[in-house]
């Protein structure tokens, strides 16, 4: 069984496509984990005419940020296999039974995704390539191949991720990095999502970093600093 978490802010023009492309997959005992960081469009009122026995909707959450949001959404997640999914983006329909099958295998799955726009159009075949995107604790620290929409883990995981340290960056690249230093990683060359960039996405992968290098300096540090504690906790 599979736990779905998602965080949504203002998805009204893509949600519907993302759950549809998601429900389809899922089986008995499967369940979608969706907190809303207080969506002013249409973002509920979408989720809620599904009236899915599958979805948990977490609404009125204040946090004003996504990493915490989808913190959120894990914490309420109750299965042992985990999936991260965008607001914004489209599964293939063949995600889950492939992924489950590494999972069996490996503690965190990362696969390839193709790159398209707003409507949907192919921009890059291979986040990998264009990412140059590859496994190791290091590398990862150096240059972040991990988004989130395209990882799926299993609970070990989750519980030595939980909680999420107050000052890391980004959820997804604290999750992968932490994959790498307590469990095993595989890097899944199959385009298993269509990851949709356009004008409002919250994060930077794929684009040119926004940030200075001493900022981009001070994230490494934040990370490795917190690493090394989680580290020393267990």
């Amino acid at each position: 069984m599979i736990s779905v978490c998602i965080a949504t802010y203002n998805g009204e023009h893509y949600i519907q496509e993302q759950l549809d492309s998601i429900l389809p997959q899922l089986t008995n005992g499967d369940e979608v984990i969706i907190s809303d960081d207080s969506s002013t469009d249409r973002t509920i009122e979408i989720i809620k005419n599904y009236h899915s026995p599958y979805i948990t909707l977490l609404e009125n959450q204040t946090f004003k940020s996504p990493t915490y949001n989808f913190e959120n959404a894990l914490k309420h997640a109750k299965n042992e296999r985990i999936f991260l999914a965008d607001q914004d983006d489209v599964w293939e329909d063949n995600k889950v039974t492939i992924m489950l099958n590494y999972l069996q295998t490996y503690d965190l799955v990362i696969s390839d995704a193709s790159i398209v726009n707003e409507k949907g159009q192919e921009l890059e075949p291979s986040f990998f390539v264009l990412n140059h995107s590859k496994s190791g604790l290091i590398q990862n620290l150096m240059k972040n191949s991990y988004i989130g929409c395209t990882m799926a883990f299993n609970r070990n995981i989750l519980s030595h991720a939980l909680p999420f340290p107050k000052n890391i960056p980004m959820h997804d690249w604290w999750i992968g990095v932490i994959a790498e230093l307590f469990g095993s990683v595989y890097f899944c060359k199959t385009s298993l999502t269509r990851y949709r960039r356009h004008h409002t996405n919250v994060s930077a992968s794929a684009d040119q970093s926004p940030y200075s290098f001493y900022t981009k300096l001070k994230m490494r540090y934040v990370m490795a600093l917190n690493l090394i504690k989680r580290w020393l906790r267990q």
